[in-house]
């Protein structure tokens, strides 16, 4: 009997316990939100979100993860006040009636031990599709100022505005095409 409850510790102790995903905190301070369109197909024109917030929950081992951001399109930032304004109205994000923009994902990709995409769904102006950001690059490190793991990347995607309701001067005057490029900073609680 001993010998059978040796055993049984023993295959307990091999298997282990299941991996838990650690939870993260999104740090707005290194944490940035900007896009890319086409202006009048000649030039790149560029705007940033300044307010974000969110969480990461990731569990290296079992390569998985949750990652849930919300963007606070009412900040918006093109540096031209003008255009923030008219971004903001009615035509573009509607801020008055759509405040925010959010993300949540479904499934963390990985190449061997490396991150290679995130996939969840977008919800802007009210409407959600899903879309796949591409990690270009996510580590983690030891930070020596805040003594605590933090994990961060940038990501990218592409997606079709038009596919949200936002359709103003598409596509001759503004392009179709935006180009979502976020890089995030995520503290661990």
């Amino acid at each position: 009997m001993k010998a059978v409850l040796a055993t049984l510790v023993g295959l307990m102790a091999l298997s282990g316990t299941p991996a838990q995903a650690a939870p993260y905190a999104i740090d707005p301070t290194h944490t940035f939100v900007t896009f890319e369109v086409l202006h009048l197909g000649t030039s790149t024109s560029r705007g940033r979100f300044e307010k974000k917030e969110g969480t990461l929950d990731f569990d290296r081992d079992g390569k998985a993860g949750k990652i849930d951001i919300s963007i606070d399109t009412t900040s918006i930032s093109t540096a031209v006040p003008a255009l923030d304004r008219e971004l903001q109205g009615d035509k573009f994000f509607n801020t008055a009636k759509f405040p925010s923009a959010r993300f949540v994902s479904e499934r963390f990709t990985f190449e061997g031990d490396k991150l290679a995409a995130v996939s969840g769904n977008f919800t802007l102006l009210g409407v959600t599709q899903p879309l796949t950001l591409k990690a270009t690059r996510f580590s983690c490190y030891f930070s020596p100022f805040l003594k605590r793991e933090v994990c961060g990347g940038d990501f990218e995607a592409s997606l079709q505005r038009s596919r949200f309701g936002m359709t103003t001067y598409s596509p001759d005057l503004v392009g179709e095409n935006v180009r979502l490029l976020i890089q995030v900073e995520a503290i661990k609680q």
